[in-house]
């Protein structure tokens, strides 16, 4: 069977990869020259199982008029004269209750520990594999006193789902990642999960881009899709007013996928969430943590990648254009200079806008469509990295008619 992959990202390569290995003939399409040229490019670095929690939540309405005032929000809300924009907010509104919240996080929870055994098993499986994988740890920190003890009262509830988790003091916060010491005096405490994983998204992109050309796996780069049309053998993708060979197609191009999607009929509730992130080099002096950070408050992640440091957050929903907001890298500049002042001297290697293609509820939408040969693996938020692998087996899965996940139907596209 000929399997057409739309998008060379890491959903679009995972996918490719448990395709291939399921013995499907696969190519893979994008519109860029090189795969993961958006998204994936530069994103967070955090391989992050245990808080996948969806952004919807109970607590977020009451932080609404704060989002839409403060100019250096960590999540900034710029309304539109789109009915796609409003449609997916009053989606979203409508999934911040706790019931939604709990029911989404329990599924997010069983695809990430997926995810997390697949990534270790494709790692021991491609030794060739080479992309600043590090089992780091993370730390959650938390400046506020009340947002800790909030955290602490959740980790009976997390551990019944599976999460192993710790309660720091800020100094037991210093003693696991010494690199914080210069801010020991204004946190509260942190919360620890060894379990956490740290890794380049981009270099895991190409290193399986060649282990999958290595197995056959055909490539059309520079080939952006026109649209996908209906015809006599089902739904064909076209491409300079022809359709490409395939049997059946899978859709995995992120926050473009609801307008491809359009024409046919099909609504998948996907709205782009724009991320920044900042790459910093590491000089040999220079002091930097080596356990995965996440500053709570201010919604910033800290990953180290060899020798660099990735500092990535804030979500902007505001379209898909991908601008950036120089004002958005100060920011990012500006909290990494509280927690790591000597990182944040140096100038920035790199700079990064994504388009993260997000669903109201944040669950992905991964399986069938009411078109027999075509397929999705779309709508996976900041989430893409963690829950790649877990949503390429349960694709593969599918495709092979089998039903042997427990977690496969909670991520089905409802017609």
């Amino acid at each position: 069977m000929r399997i057409l992959i739309i998008g060379a990202g890491v959903i679009g390569l995972s996918s490719a990869y448990y395709l291939s290995r399921a013995g499907y003939d696969v190519t893979v399409a994008d519109r860029h020259a090189e795969v993961a040229s958006e998204t994936s490019f530069g994103n967070g670095g955090q391989l992050s199982y245990s808080y996948v929690a969806p952004l919807a939540g109970p607590g977020v309405v009451s932080k609404l008029p704060r989002w839409l005032t403060q100019r250096d929000s960590p999540v900034r809300f710029r309304p539109k004269l789109s009915v796609e924009q409003w449609r997916w907010c009053f989606e979203f509104l409508s999934a911040c209750t706790r019931a939604r919240s709990e029911l989404t996080t329990q599924k997010l929870l069983s695809l990430s520990f997926l995810s997390r055994t697949l990534m270790h098993e494709l790692i021991a499986a491609e030794p060739s594999l080479d992309f600043d994988f590090v089992r780091s740890g993370k730390l959650v920190l938390h400046r506020d006193a009340n947002a800790m003890q909030s955290a602490v009262d959740l980790l009976a509830f997390q551990r019944t789902l599976g999460c192993e988790q710790q309660a720091l003091s800020a100094d037991a916060c210093v003693e696991i990642e010494p690199a914080l010491a210069h801010a020991r005096s204004f946190l509260a405490g942190g919360i620890h999960t060894p379990s956490e994983d740290t890794a380049d998204c981009r270099r895991f992109c190409k290193g399986l881009e060649a282990v999958l050309r290595e197995r056959g796996v055909r490539f059309l780069m520079n080939t952006p899709i026109d649209g996908l049309k209906f015809g006599a053998k089902g739904v064909e993708a076209i491409c300079d007013g022809a359709p490409l060979a395939a049997d059946r197609i899978v859709v995995a191009s992120g926050a473009g996928a609801a307008q491809l999607l359009k024409p046919l009929g099909i609504r998948v509730a996907i709205y782009p969430i724009k991320g920044y992130s900042l790459t910093f080099d590491l000089q040999p002096h220079i002091t930097a943590p080596h356990v995965s950070i996440t500053d709570f408050a201010r919604k910033v992640v800290y990953a180290r990648l060899g020798e660099r440091l990735r500092v990535g957050g804030i979500a902007d929903i505001g379209g898909y254009s991908l601008d950036a907001d120089p004002a958005r890298f100060a920011t990012l500049r500006k909290e990494t200079a509280t927690l790591f002042p000597e990182v944040a001297q140096s100038a920035a290697s790199g700079e990064w806008t994504g388009l993260r293609p997000a669903t109201p509820h944040g669950l992905p939408i991964v399986g069938p469509t009411r078109y027999p040969n075509l397929w999705l693996n779309v709508g996976h938020g900041a989430l893409g990295f963690t829950l790649a692998t877990g949503s390429a087996a349960l694709l593969a899965d599918g495709l092979a008619g089998s039903n042997n996940r427990e977690l496969s139907s909670a991520f089905v596209l409802s017609h």
